[in-house]
């Protein structure tokens, strides 16, 4: 068993006014693809980076298996990690990079050229053993970087937002591929990214953090369908989820011809944040909220129409239409939310208070 165990994890560095992961109370199961995401800043580097012993704990604890790891060295963990840089020998073939780690290690000859083989087969580097880091391309620098962490089979994978230095498409095919592999090799990861979308497309769940500060821990259509707050319900999902003041009357909301119902005792008071996603909005006739398209996103398959509500806050909001839309700039549109679109937060904590 390789699960990981996080338990009030803290780490607070010299001159930070807050901790840069505070109180982190988390569970990774053996096998599983666990995702860690948020905007720059928020402590996801860093509580890999305790995981894998590269950071000390303020306080807290941290376990792999049934052994607590906290105050052992990284390698004695048994943890395999990649980064955002490469970090290859440039001196060195792609077979030597692969089996380096296994050679400092007395590994007998034989064995670490099978080992090699082995792995160079599962990524699709067979026939590139022979060549130097200078001649490859990025994706296969970092199919290499990742073939050196899966010959020495730990017990976790750390990867440290391994795809950002690839362009789009190649990011795209590579992260389908890592996550294939993951699933075949059945090996506990924790994967750091600051992209939600990757996080949507990878992980079995998905942690987001901000500020140090764990807000929900969840699989992706559970983050996506019921937010726990206006921070998850805005930072996943692309374009992120639309957000306009409401009033809260009798224990219900409404907006663009939808209502929703609040959680009896769930708000401190009737002001209300209002959010529906552009999906969740659709053009009709005159029963929506009324509005004026500022400028149009075509997409090919989709329209994003960004618009200006004739509301007294002149609320902007995204909704999504067919692709190749005939409408135009200065377009009049009625937007109207569909039956159970909207997500309902208290304007004072930002906690969902939806029923």
């Amino acid at each position: 068993m390789s699960a990981v165990r996080l338990s009030q994890a803290t780490r607070h560095f010299v001159g930070m006014n807050r901790p840069a992961v505070n109180n982190v109370d988390l569970a990774v199961d053996d096998g599983e693809f666990l995702v860690l995401v948020g905007p720059s800043g928020c402590g996801k580097s860093t509580l890999l980076r305790m995981i894998a012993g590269l950071e000390t704990f303020d306080s807290g604890s941290v376990s792999i298996g049934d052994r607590d790891v906290t105050d052992l060295a990284p390698k004695d963990r048994n943890i395999a990690m990649v980064f955002q840089s490469y970090a290859l020998y440039p001196h060195m073939t792609v077979a030597e990079n692969i089996g380096f780690n296994l050679k400092i290690n007395n590994v007998d000859k034989a064995e670490i050229k099978q080992r090699v083989e082995e792995t160079a087969r599962m990524l699709d580097l067979s026939d590139l053993l022979e060549r130097k880091p200078a001649k490859l391309s990025g994706g296969q620098r970092q199919r290499v970087a990742m073939g050196r962490a899966i010959v020495r089979k730990p017990e976790v994978f750390l990867m440290d937002e391994p795809l950002s230095n690839l362009d789009a498409k190649l990011r795209v095919q590579t992260r389908t591929q890592v996550a294939e592999l993951q699933r075949q090799l059945a090996i506990t990861t924790v994967y750091v990214t600051h992209d939600q979308v990757e996080a949507m497309t990878m992980g079995t769940r998905i942690a987001v953090l901000k500020d140090g500060i764990l807000q929900q821990v969840a699989p992706p259509q559970e983050l996506f369908s019921n937010p726990v707050n206006m921070f998850v319900a805005g930072f996943i999902g692309s374009p992120a989820m639309n957000m306009v003041p409401g009033r809260a009357a009798n224990g219900t909301v409404s907006f663009a011809g939808a209502s929703a119902t609040i959680a009896p005792g769930s708000t401190t008071s009737d002001d209300v944040i209002v959010g529906v996603r552009p999906e969740g909005l659709e053009l009709t006739g005159n029963d929506g909220a009324a509005g004026i398209v500022d400028f149009i996103e075509e997409l090919g398959s989709d329209s994003y129409l960004h618009c200006t509500l004739d509301s007294p806050g002149k609320d902007r909001v995204i909704a999504r239409a067919p692709g190749l839309s005939r409408l135009a700039h200065n377009s009049r549109v009625s937007l109207r939310a569909k039956p159970g679109s909207l997500h309902v937060f208290d304007a004072q904590s930002g906690l969902r208070v939806s029923a």
